[in-house]
């Protein structure tokens, strides 16, 4: 993975004036902290997928509490304009403010949210910001309103490994509401799919359901296991055994 110029058309930023307060108090925040050592190391872990400014978690939180302290709660029109613009900042722990203002506060937001949580996916992608919104984001969305379980099915079996990946992730904390036919189905739908991530994000569903109804999946891999990437298997399976 390369940082690239080449971003999807971004979706249009609703005027937010809180979000103005946000972004100016974001950047006067963060910038004067940045570290370039950490942050060439943090790159480089990252996969050269965004530059860094270099802050580490706790600092970068301790921050972001100095950001939002005083402020009021957020609207819908509000999470959508700071996501967006903190997207719009090349530096890596912008996009992660964003995903913790989302986590927050995405029970003030309606379905209609759904299609800026698809661009911040689709947007610089990579398993760090994209896990955080599958199961903080979107899986609040989708059990907030059912409706939204049609997108899940059109998004596992997307051409984006992303869209498929936050598709099989979504329900990783919906324990015993889970719709196992949709886990189970989505699962033996990317069987055989060649990424990584993908077949990874699959073993990683499969356990997390697990911890809930280990012979549910136990039953599921006797009867499908076969189908799955051995990857896929050995993650499904460290909790619980064969």
């Amino acid at each position: 993975m390369r940082v690239t110029e080449d971003r999807p058309v971004p979706a249009r930023i609703p005027d937010s004036p809180l979000a103005d307060t946000v972004l100016e108090r974001l950047v006067a925040a963060y910038a004067p902290a940045a570290d370039p050592g950490q942050a060439a190391v943090m790159r480089a872990y990252m996969k050269d997928v965004a530059p860094f400014l270099g802050l580490k978690t706790p600092v970068r939180r301790a921050l972001s509490r100095t950001v939002e302290a005083g402020l009021p709660r957020p609207t819908e029109a509000d999470c959508a304009a700071v996501a967006l613009r903190c997207w719009e900042l090349p530096e890596r722990e912008y996009h992660y403010f964003a995903v913790d203002h989302l986590r927050r506060h995405v029970r003030r937001c309606s379905s209609g949210f759904l299609p800026v949580a698809r661009h911040l996916l689709t947007t610089v992608p990579w398993w760090d910001t994209v896990d955080l919104l599958a199961a903080h984001v979107v899986g609040p969305l989708v059990a907030a309103d059912p409706a939204l379980t049609a997108e899940m099915d059109r998004w596992s079996t997307d051409d984006d490994m992303w869209l498929v990946r936050t598709a099989l992730l979504h329900q990783l904390r919906y324990k015993e509401r889970t719709d196992t036919g949709r886990l189970f189905g989505y699962c033996l739908r990317q069987s055989g799919h060649p990424d990584f991530f993908v077949r990874k994000a699959i073993g990683w569903a499969l356990r997390e359901y697990a911890k809930t109804d280990p012979d549910a999946v136990r039953g599921f891999l006797a009867r499908e296991g076969d189908r799955f990437a051995p990857l896929s298997v050995r993650e499904a399976l460290k909790n619980i055994g064969a």
